[in-house]
């Protein structure tokens, strides 16, 4: 390019004659870019990277559903697995993973307790996928027979975060605390395989299931395949319904088939977020773009003049266009600079505040694909918001400017062009404002929502029993029950009871029908799976949940004795509409021989789930027939929960040989994992909408500010001829809210349009509440008013006589 286009030292002698100009403009393209890189960044990590497996999209995950959906998400057990897929036509390849996903697990590493997520699969697995191992070598078919060595193989995550990247690793030992089986590491997966979700080593399914005991009609599994050339999602999911209807189970025949591929079943719940974010990012880049321009445009208008005379004096209109595109490109150069820096600290937060759910975290970070992708924003913004200005300033005829002066800078066409760009601005920040808006106000009332139980001074503990010694649910109950006596008597613990599951495990509890004495098999399919808890007496005092009616349990509910269940408010509703439920007695299906009678009633918790208060069922633990003692601990204390947990520990440790606490945490750290990702949400869509209120704000103010300056001779024949301040500052007031309420309107009927995305990001808001809309028009009104006011009060600080002798 000749120098004449690229006089830089000439560029940059300009921008610092005009300061604020260029802080401006920088800062506007920085906020734009940056976010909007951040946001592709994260994007770029979680769904658009394929991830590390073969032709990804032709993988498919099958489940059961029951067709009232009681049951969403039903697995089959290995033996049904085994027979659907000897039946396939439409799979090439099929594996199963346990459908409880990632399972935390205790696991002895030397001398060190500590708890893993593992999952069980198929020795297919990796091969059905089609994963190449960072390290060593994936499972086998040859590993998952019964006798097989016992081996394992670690996630990328866990292989950096547990083991500090150790390439070593391979041949270590490991072993499973409740199984007792020592497991030798034989590989390590790629980053970013996180199937099941939040597994840290996987194990094969056959040889650990025949060494702790159980028979593959009691495994379940989901079923992983690799559709064949020309079969379908729909095609697998059809030849698995066609199953369950011929399958000798009659169980089964209630039940259809579900079908995901694996994308969606790894990314499927973040995918509205970041549709949300991205369009918020890229709604701050258009505000930010059209700041700039109008910058431009502005300072344009008033370097007409500058460029007349330089046209006068021989400057060719190209030259000049090539000076003022050299001057917008330093501007892009910096805000492309400012915009990395943004969106690096962007990228940084969100991974430190991302949820610990969030899949294939660990591979969110800057990279070449989004620094390109800054450079290219940083470029199309420079062209094409400054392209235009330049022109048009090159363009100035001195002539017309000395005889009219300046004035024709405020000509009709291109006041019409800011204020519609600054009408543009204002309409997209009430957009990303009135969705940051209802995001906050639906996290404001989750935190809010009734527990129907005390939180505060709540001890959630996690036992690890060696399967070895505690072989039988008479052993466990046995052993259980001494860690409770142990524990009830150490000084700081006012309350103590087993719970099924840890908070807001959700379908990872024990779930179950249950029905009225009496019912048929029809009625035993409609009635929902509910909730089941095996408890001691003291569980309702332990959670502080109140008996409604009837009674709780007493030491005398036991083995001998009459058996009974405390039910929650809506089972008793639905068994018994309208009817004391006292004295009822309920069924756990037709065929069931044992009755049991309620005794009492208790409020729905949101113990399992935050966002849904579910029905449930309480057992007494000594009438409990489960399989399995529940081995997951809630105690109230007296004094902080984390204070007492080496004293747990210990006690629990000198209970019973085999016996250890693997895992316990306060009430309140389990709570944040539920309210993670609303309050992330909440978090960026308010920086979003702030970044963007902000950048209206400028530009109404700059576009004002041009108007008092430019109509300064206006504004002294009017004061000659009798107006006063208030009236001068009344009209740019008057003017500056139209163009504000104008943009509001716009936003709202915009925000009204796109309000379904938001729709699975709410809890208990519509995603068009007229309250949240009300205040976010009040808030920009009132931000507009405070942007109009400055330039409006200036306008009053003119001297008539002074004004009249003004060019502009």
């Amino acid at each position: 390019m000749h120098a004449s286009f690229l006089n830089i030292p000439v560029a940059l002698r300009s921008l610092r004659r005009a300061p604020g100009f260029a802080a401006t403009a920088i800062l506007a393209l920085g906020l734009g870019i940056g976010l909007s890189v951040a946001v592709f960044t994260v994007a770029d990590a979680l769904f658009l990277r394929p991830l590390p497996v073969r032709e990804q999209d032709r993988i498919v995950v099958l489940w059961g559903e029951t067709r009232d959906r009681s049951f969403s998400h039903a697995p089959l057990s290995l033996t049904d697995a085994r027979e659907f897929a000897s039946r396939s036509r439409s799979l090439e390849g099929v594996a199963f993973a346990t459908y409880e996903g990632a399972w935390p697990t205790p696991i002895v590493d030397g001398d060190q307790l500590s708890r893993f997520r593992r999952a069980l699969v198929s020795g297919a697995f990796f091969e059905v996928l089609g994963v190449r191992p960072e390290l060593g070598r994936t499972l086998r078919p040859a590993d998952d027979v019964v006798g097989a060595a016992p081996v394992t193989v670690l996630s990328h995550a866990a292989w950096q975060h547990r083991f500090g990247g150790d390439r070593s690793i391979l041949g270590r030992r490991l072993q499973l605390h409740d199984l007792g089986i020592t497991y030798t590491v034989v590989g390590v997966m790629p980053q970013g395989l996180d199937y099941p979700h939040g597994v840290e080593f996987w194990l094969p399914v056959v040889s650990t299931t025949t060494r702790a005991g159980w028979t593959s009609t009691y495994v379940d599994v989901d079923v992983l395949g690799r559709l064949r050339p020309g079969a379908t999602p729909l095609t697998a999911r059809d030849e698995l319904s066609s199953y369950f209807g011929g399958a000798a189970r009659s169980y089964l025949h209630e039940m259809h088939g579900v079908v995901h591929t694996l994308p969606q079943v790894m990314f499927g719940d973040l995918t509205p977020a970041i549709v949300v974010f991205g369009a918020a990012a890229g709604l701050l880049l258009l505000i930010s773009c059209i700041n700039v321009a109008n910058l431009l445009l502005v300072r344009g208008i008033a370097r007409r003049r500058e460029m007349a005379v330089r046209s006068a004096l021989g400057a060719r209109r190209a030259r000049i266009i090539g000076q003022l595109l050299t001057e917008n490109a330093l501007l892009g150069i910096a805000g492309g600079a400012l915009g990395v820096a943004i969106a690096w600290v962007a990228v940084r937060s969100f991974v430190a505040f991302a949820p610990a759910s969030t899949p294939r975290l660990d591979g969110v970070q800057a990279n070449g694909t989004a620094l390109a992708a800054a450079l290219g924003i940083t470029i199309a913004s420079v062209l094409l918001f400054g392209l235009a200005p330049a022109m048009a300033s090159a363009r100035a005829d001195l002539q017309a400017l000395l005889r009219s002066g300046n004035r024709q800078s405020a000509a009709r066409g291109p006041r019409l062009a800011r204020e519609s760009l600054v009408v543009g601005q204002v309409a997209l920040g009430v957009l990303v404002l009135a969705a940051a808006g209802v995001i906050a106000r639906s996290l404001v009332k989750l935190e809010r929502v009734d527990l129907s139980f005390e939180p505060s001074h709540l001890l959630i503990g996690e036992l690890a029993l060696r399967q070895d010694q505690y072989n039988s649910a008479a052993k466990q109950l046995a052993v259980l029950d001494k860690v409770l006596d142990r524990l009830q008597a150490t000084p700081g613990v006012r309350a103590i009871s087993p719970v099924v599951a840890v908070p807001f495990s959700g379908t990872g509890g024990w779930d179950g029908r249950m029905g009225p004495e009496g019912e048929t098999a029809e009625q035993a399919a409609s009635f929902p799976a509910v909730n089941l808890e095996v408890v001691t007496p003291a569980y309702f005092s332990t959670f502080g949940i109140p008996i409604l009616t009837g009674r709780g349990f007493t030491d005398s509910d036991r083995v001998g004795a009459p058996p009974v269940v405390v039910v929650s408010q809506s089972t008793a509703r639905h068994f018994w509409p309208g009817e004391d439920p006292i004295g009822k007695r309920v069924v756990m299906g037709p065929a069931s021989k044992v009755r049991f009678t309620v005794v009492g009633v208790v409020a729905d918790t949101r113990y399992r789930d935050l966002r849904d208060a579910r029905a449930g069922v309480y057992f007494p633990l000594k009438q409990s027939f489960f399989p399995f003692a529940p081995t997951t601990l809630a105690i109230r204390t007296i004094g902080a929960p984390e204070a007492l947990v080496p004293t747990v520990r210990r006690v629990i440790a000198e209970s019973a040989p085999g016996v250890a606490l693997a895992n316990a945490e306060p009430f309140a750290s389990y709570l944040a994992g539920p309210l993670a990702q609303p309050r992330l949400n909440a978090f960026l869509l308010l920086l979003f909408a702030g970044a963007a209120v902000a950048l209206s704000a400028v530009g109404l103010f700059g576009v004002m500010a041009t108007m008092v300056r430019q109509r300064t001779h206006e504004f002294g024949v009017r004061m000659a001829l009798g107006a006063t301040a208030h009236d001068l500052r009344r009209m740019v007031m008057r003017r500056g809210m139209v163009l504000a309420s104008l943009g509001t309107v716009l936003g709202l009927a915009g925000a009204m349009l796109a309000s379904q995305l938001l729709t699975s990001m709410l809890y208990e808001v519509s995603p068009t509440d007229s309250a949240t809309l009300a205040a976010v028009a009040a808030l920009l009104l009132v931000v507009a008013a405070v942007a109009t006011l400055v330039p409006a009060r200036a306008s009053t600080r003119i001297d008539p006589a002074i004004a009249l002798r003004s060019d502009g």
